[in-house]
């Protein structure tokens, strides 16, 4: 009778620890689907963050040029 009991508490304590380690696996998991998801959405709005910084940085040198051109005395 008494090996029947430790069998059963070793099955149950077995099956428990396969479940926790299930979960912690299925954790990390969606941890790095996660971060995933958000490096891929974060990295077109740095591309395109960094295209309207290259795009203004153009605009206002040309505006500056237009300026100095104006105000430069014509020969």
């Amino acid at each position: 009778m008494a090996n029947e009991t430790n069998i059963d508490l070793s099955a149950a304590l077995n099956n428990l620890l396969n479940t926790a380690t299930t979960l912690v696996q299925q954790v990390v998991e969606l941890a790095i689907s996660g971060i995933k998801t958000a490096v891929g959405a974060i990295e077109p709005l740095g591309k395109a963050a960094g295209d309207l910084v290259g795009s203004t940085t153009a605009a206002l040198g040309q505006a500056v040029q237009n300026v100095t051109s104006a105000i430069a005395p014509k020969k």
